[in-house]
């Protein structure tokens, strides 16, 4: 689903002198959720990325990275933009932008689906720019026979 979502974004990322990479690991435990609402909530990280990158100077790169952390999937989206407001926690309200032309949707959607399919998701600055947003899901368990 990662690698479907930067195909989607790879040329408009180019467009504005942004680089992708990826770091995703092999061994990721399975989840369960709606597919389409998953890949539009890491969607909406990613051109929020874009977007705090598209008027700043120097490196211009997102960096997406998935492993297994204790027992759930978890997946970090981080750029090199301007960073968070100093309210962080304010981000994912909904209507809440920091863009001119934002609608303030972007973050609260992606954290409704992350939380509706049993994850978190969070925001941290990444020192004096960036910011990095993660997110966790669980991990998808058989039933024992």
């Amino acid at each position: 689903m990662i690698n479907e979502i930067i195909a989607l974004l790879r040329y408009e990322a180019a467009l504005y002198g942004i680089s992708i990479r990826s770091d995703l690991a092999a061994d990721v435990p399975k989840v369960i959720g709606d597919h389409v609402q998953l890949k539009q909530g890491l969607m909406n990280l990613m051109i929020n990325s874009m977007d705090a990158m598209k008027e700043s100077d120097g490196v211009r790169e997102i960096t997406i990275i998935s492993r297994s952390d204790d027992g759930q999937l978890l997946v970090s989206v981080s750029d090199t933009g301007v960073g968070l407001p100093p309210k962080t926690n304010q981000i994912f309200d909904a209507f809440f932008t920091t863009k001119p032309h934002g609608t303030g949707m972007g973050l609260a959607i992606s954290r409704t689906i992350m939380e509706s399919h049993g994850g978190r998701l969070s925001a941290a600055s990444t020192g004096a720019r960036g910011a990095t947003f993660t997110f966790t899901l669980p991990a998808f368990a058989r039933a024992q026979a």
